[in-house]
């Protein structure tokens, strides 16, 4: 008896063992897709992991396998092993893995056997058998002579034949059904009757969701500048010692034309490239740059394609041909890859590339760097403000380092004034939510012919809405958050669970009509910039603005061909775009980042600032950045003013030495979801115990309710772990397995989830 191990997309341990028919023997190979039932009547999509003959014990009944879906495997070898990798280290199962990693159309529909994906296809048209081939030639001239009285299905013939090329009794091109009706100006009645009398006939054909024109030309790179080539040469040199090189090069220095350049020399190699972005939103943007350089043999991936393009995507990447270069974010990793010769992670640093829900929780740099390496691939980590973590795998030789300091065209990099706005709104002189000075400097950016960027990290009208008498906040009934104010909607909306409520006319504890609204969100801005500078035309970019397949890319193509004057964004206008006619950036107020409790807060909120900071003044002149705070004298707004990455990462790193955090400690944040908080609160103190007994109470903090202590119904408890980095992973993680596997077993989680997040973010 032939048996198989089968994976199956579900957040179960192990594989499943199915017997599989003398039928299907010759079809299965390991990475393929098959069709196996589980429990009464449910049919999952699987993947062939082993072929074997090894019986289960006595007494278990095996099930068959139903089908195999494809005549060759969807999956490599290396990509199971990847899989593998991944639920081990990051603490999930294969199976959640694997539902991440498989795009939708690959997977079973409900009970049904079928799958959601469908091929396009298209109708053609051919000659019929009997008048293909040369020896058919004769009967093909006696037939068009035969239409003399039908002169217009001779006419028809004869364009068909045109068309197709028709030479020695063949056609060289294929001709559809649409175009030859279209071209020929004749109708498909005409068409019907050359169908019926069997001298043409039509047949569908496969055809590709992803066509590209391969005939467009195809430009070359831009040719690099004397310090662009200095860098491409030390990121070489570092290859020659280590597998993965960081580029610190500061904004607007060009480091999208290095590696321009590094792709083209791993396809003159035969070798594969993966691009990594950490936006959506970036895609579009950089897939234009890179279009004009590799045409088609450039491929896009990302969660905004249908599920039938991403199946497309996946096999072409199967296929004898595939995509020499592959533009996508976090999820293409997954994707197959033959001859990956270079891994490019472009603005590595950035949180985004960390799935947060749900499993697996993965680092798409860190399941990159183990994807490079599997297949000898070379890594390039490029920034302007590194990950302290990669900064400190640099610094410590493990990584190679290569810096840019210098801005392309030698344009200096925006001057940033800091604005106090404390002292401006107890004065009274601040016009909503903006200064005088970054209200002038954008009235005179506009004034100019320039644009002018504004950049504000909470989306929205007001994060919050209070009753000025009694105090009184509306929450979301689901989770322990204030809800958000979207004066679009007419609504306030919980950013967690997505539930909307109606706008209260008066406070329900006290009666007070007139509600206030407390803090900034990026409705609100545009809103007050629409009443300041009527005239400007503007537009805003956040998560409420880009729901349509298209949005992100009209916002930022009208801003490109300066259709807009003013962008207001989140997150999303500070990663990597490059308008050339941005001089002004208004940072509206800092202090929401610099005031959040995470470790990782100053970090990150330097980040943000120094990269929406690098979008003004990129050719020909100095940008100016308007950075507004109620905290100027912190040591952080000093950093960013100087652009002073070395001094922050000297004293945040001080710090987390001293108190045992990363990059000298990895983490590891255990999570307890229940609805009985009493239940909750029992099993994460138990929980609790049981770890101090088994890493020793040093390396264990909590159970504490986290900001967010209740989401969607469920309470929320966590305990986080700390280990040195001489502590065995492999061994932490088997032991965290099996304590919990042990809980489950005594029944001492029952009514409890728990998962794990490794490299929290």
């Amino acid at each position: 008896m032939t048996l198989v191990d089968v994976l199956l997309p579900l957040p179960l341990e192990g594989k499943f063992t199915y017997s599989l028919p003398p039928s299907l023997t010759a079809d299965v190979r390991i990475g393929s897709r098959v069709v196996v039932p589980l429990g009464a009547k449910r049919h999952y999509t699987g993947i062939v992991t082993r072929i074997h003959s090894d019986l289960p014990a006595s007494g278990i009944q095996l099930k068959e396998v139903k089908e195999v879906s494809d005549p060759e495997p969807i999956i490599l070898p290396t990509q199971i092993a990847l899989w593998q990798w991944i639920a081990d280290y990051y603490l999930c199962t294969e199976g959640e893995v694997l539902k991440a990693a498989l795009p939708s159309g690959f997977k079973i529909e409900s009970d049904t056997l079928r799958t959601t994906y469908r091929p396009l296809t298209e109708q053609r048209i051919r000659l019929s058998a009997s008048f293909q081939g040369a020896e058919h030639e004769d009967a093909l001239n006696e037939a068009c002579n035969s239409l003399k009285r039908a002169p217009k299905q001779q006419q028809l013939l004869l364009r068909f034949l045109e068309y197709a090329n028709y030479a020695e009794g063949k056609c060289q091109n294929e001709v559809t059904r649409h175009a030859l009706l279209e071209q020929s100006g004749l109708s498909a009645d005409i068409l019907h009757g050359l169908l019926a009398k069997g001298i043409l006939e039509t047949y569908d054909a496969e055809v590709s969701r992803l066509a590209v024109d391969s005939e467009a030309p195809c430009h070359a790179a831009t040719a690099l500048t004397p310090a662009q080539e200095r860098c491409r040469t030390e990121i070489h040199d570092a290859w020659q010692t280590h597998d993965v090189c960081l580029l610190h090069g500061v904004t607007s220095s060009g480091k999208t034309e290095i590696y321009i350049h590094l792709i083209e020399e791993a396809i003159r190699q035969g070798r594969q490239v993966l691009y990594l972005m950490p936006e959506i939103a970036l895609t579009t943007h950089m897939e234009n740059r890179l279009r004009r350089v590799f045409g088609s043999r450039l491929g896009v991936y990302h969660s905004r394609f249908s599920d039938a393009e991403r199946v497309e995507i996946w096999k072409k990447q199967l296929s004898d041909e595939p995509y020499d270069v592959i533009l996508g974010v976090r999820s293409s990793v997954f994707l197959p890859f033959s001859r990956l010769g270079l891994v490019i992670i472009d603005e590595e640093h950035e949180n985004t590339y960390k799935q947060q829900d749900p499993a697996p929780r993965y680092h798409a740099r860190n399941v990159a760097l183990v994807l490079a390496a599997q297949q000898g691939a070379k890594t390039l980590l490029g920034t302007a403000t590194p990950s302290f973590e990669s900064y400190y795998n640099a610094g410590t030789g493990k990584y190679g380092l290569v810096t840019l300091n210098e801005r392309w065209g030698a344009v200096q990099m925006p001057e940033i004034e800091i604005v106090d706005i404390r002292e401006l709104y107890r004065k009274r002189r601040m016009s909503g939510s903006f200064s005088p000075r970054l209200l002038g400097a954008i009235r005179d950016a506009l004034a100019r012919g320039e644009q002018a960027i504004l950049f504000q990290n909470r989306r929205g009208y007001a994060p919050m809405l209070e009753c000025p008498t009694c105090g009184w906040v509306p929450r979301c009934q689901r989770c322990d958050v204030s809800l958000t104010y979207h004066r679009r909607l007419g609504q306030l909306v919980c950013h967690y669970c997505g539930n909307a409520y109606r706008l209260p006319l008066a406070c329900p504890a006290c009666g007070e009509q007139r509600l206030r609204y407390i803090g900034l969100g990026t409705e609100r801005i545009e809103e007050e910039l629409h009443s300041l500078i009527p005239e400007a035309r503007i537009d805003r970019m956040d998560l409420d603005t880009t729901h349509a397949r298209n949005a992100y890319e009209r916002i930022l193509n009208d801003f490109a061909q300066r259709r807009t004057d003013i962008l207001i964004g989140t997150q999303m206008v500070s990663k990597g775009l490059d308008f050339a006619h941005v001089s002004v950036v208004g940072i509206m107020n800092a202090d929401t980042m610099l005031n959040y409790p995470d470790f990782r807060s100053y970090e990150r909120a330097y980040q943000l600032m120094a990269q929406v900071a690098g979008r003004c003044g990129r050719r020909d002149r100095q940008g100016l950045v308007i950075l507004q705070t109620k905290s100027s004298d912190l040591p952080i707004v000093s950093y960013v003013r100087r652009y002073d990455y070395e001094a922050l990462y000297a004293e945040q790193t001080a710090e987390r030495q001293a108190f045992g955090y990363p990059p000298y400690t990895r983490l590891i944040f255990l999570y307890l979801r229940g609805r009985d908080e009493r239940r909750l609160t029992e099993g994460a103190t138990l929980l609790r115990s049981r770890l101090d007994g088994l890493f020793g109470p040093a390396r264990v903090l909590g159970p504490e309710a986290p900001a967010v202590a209740r989401i969607s119904g469920l309470s929320i408890r966590k305990i986080m772990l700390k280990f040195e980095p001489s502590c065995n992973p492999r061994t932490v993680r088997s032991q965290l397995r099996h304590l919990i596997s042990t809980l489950n077993a005594e029944g001492a989680l029952s009514g409890l989830s728990v998962y794990f997040d490794a490299d929290p973010m």
